[in-house]
């Protein structure tokens, strides 16, 4: 009997996925495998909010594997050592694998590769399985490698052709082998969670995609940057952890529609930042054009950042929003990200790490390179640009119902007299005086 191994990472679904659909049509008997990385775990990207949401997220995988006959294989440890262990229980043949871009994967695809090679076993990786396009596939006509500009990108990708979505395997046969029992998130990573923390998984991700298309997704070129009005998919967690995949979402999407391609754009910065970070495996840390700022040291300033107190509202109220959530407004990303890097000087990477603490969604492909945008240091064709926080709160939450939200001992200002509360006599002991000054204050 033919054994293959489907090894999930960033794909925790059954619906078009091409590692699952391949592993199943080769294979008689098929271990549908997920290991526990020991070095994400217990290395500087384990965080609290990414351990609860997996923790539901691979329970729904067994949930949706078992509808089909099968179950979750879980294993923990190094994952070349731990998948090298399965092959060998079972006798596989073949290991399927989603390809990925960070510095990370790749190491750990040499490892399994090698591994694999000294028993005969081969290893597949699987494009378009993380992004809708396979990230080393749309290159420029001036023989670079990557594109370096997100309009020319975004015109060839939606030129290239897509492949179509796949379904789930109509049943499945997993072989006898040892398996750990699914983890609670305490056992994954201790430390405080978001109270707000959104539920994980391919169960979960697929009800909220299929509200989302229902209708409003129609509305999203116009509402999109309305920070109280909260008028996005919330779907980046479930595409971050493969609960939902891009390509089902992208084909399903109506371009034809304001809407539907305004949202069909931000699924290819998505996959612009991942061919990036494909090519500049440097840029999760190091800056991706050499700027020569002068970064400041600020640790108090950073603090009241972090914890919601600079005294600027709209501020305020996207770091608030990122403790409660797991999560913010992509508009509040670049209002506190511009606030940070931009006004107070302070080295975007300290900002890109606080994020990768809090954010669910986060990845180094968009948290690093949406940060280095921020920064100037990134492909942000105006790298000078300086998102003035007063402005923006007038123009994207102009009643205050954002900040009303989030700074609650702000709410009794009536309107838009909530983005300057210095100027109502607020106590500095109840909200502080800003630790900046800005134009129109």
């Amino acid at each position: 009997m033919t054994v293959t191994i489907a090894l999930f990472t960033r794909d925790l679904r059954v619906w078009d996925n091409p590692v699952l659909t391949a592993a199943h049509r080769e294979g008689a008997a098929v271990v549908p495998l997920f290991v526990l990385d020991d070095a994400i775990l217990s290395g500087r990207f384990a965080a609290p909010n990414r351990a609860r949401f997996l923790s539901t997220a691979l329970t729904e995988l067994d949930d949706e594997l078992r509808a089909i006959g099968g179950s979750l294989v879980l294993r923990r440890g190094d994952v070349a050592r731990e998948v090298d262990r399965v092959a060998a229980q079972v006798h596989a043949e073949s290991v399927h694998v989603a390809a990925d871009v960070s510095g990370y994967s790749r190491h750990r695809e040499r490892a399994l590769r090698e591994r694999l090679a000294r028993r005969d076993c081969l290893l597949y990786t699987h494009p378009a399985t993380i992004t809708v396009a396979d990230p080393e596939s749309l290159l420029p006509a001036t023989g670079r490698d990557h594109f370096a500009i997100f309009g020319p990108y975004f015109r060839r990708w939606c030129e290239a052709p897509q492949r179509k979505p796949l379904g789930k395997p109509r049943d499945l046969t997993v072989p006898r082998v040892s398996s750990l029992p699914l983890p609670d998130a305490g056992e994954l990573c201790a430390g405080p969670a978001s109270p707000q923390l959104a539920v994980g998984g391919e169960t979960t991700g697929r009800k909220i995609l299929r509200d989302w298309l229902s209708g409003p997704v129609e509305n999203y070129a116009r509402d999109n940057d309305d920070l109280a009005a909260d008028a996005t998919s919330r779907l980046s967690p479930y595409l971050h952890f493969g609960c939902v995949s891009p390509v089902e979402l992208a084909h399903r999407v109506d371009m034809s529609t304001e809407g539907g391609h305004a949202f069909a754009r931000q699924l290819a910065w998505r996959d612009f930042h991942h061919q990036l970070l494909a090519a500049r495996p440097s840029a999760a840390w190091s800056d991706y054009h050499e700027r020569a700022i002068r970064w400041r040291d600020d640790p108090r300033a950073v603090d009241a950042w972090r914890a919601g107190r600079t005294g600027h509202p709209i501020v305020d109220a996207g770091m608030r929003q990122l403790r409660a959530e797991g999560w913010m407004h992509n508009r509040a990303r670049l209002i506190t990200g511009s606030f940070l890097a931009k006004s107070l000087r302070v080295d975007w990477r300290v900002g890109a790490e606080h994020f990768l603490r809090w954010l669910v969604d986060g990845d180094l492909a968009n948290n690093q390179l949406n940060w280095q945008w921020v920064a100037g240091t990134g492909t942000d064709t105006r790298p000078n640009r300086v998102l003035n926080p007063l402005r923006q709160a007038e123009r994207y939450d102009p009643d205050g119902a954002y900040v009303r939200r989030w700074v609650p001992e702000l709410a009794h200002l009536p309107g838009a007299r909530i983005h300057r509360p210095w100027r109502a006599g607020v106590d500095p002991a109840d909200y502080p005086a800003p630790i900046i000054e800005f134009a129109g204050m």
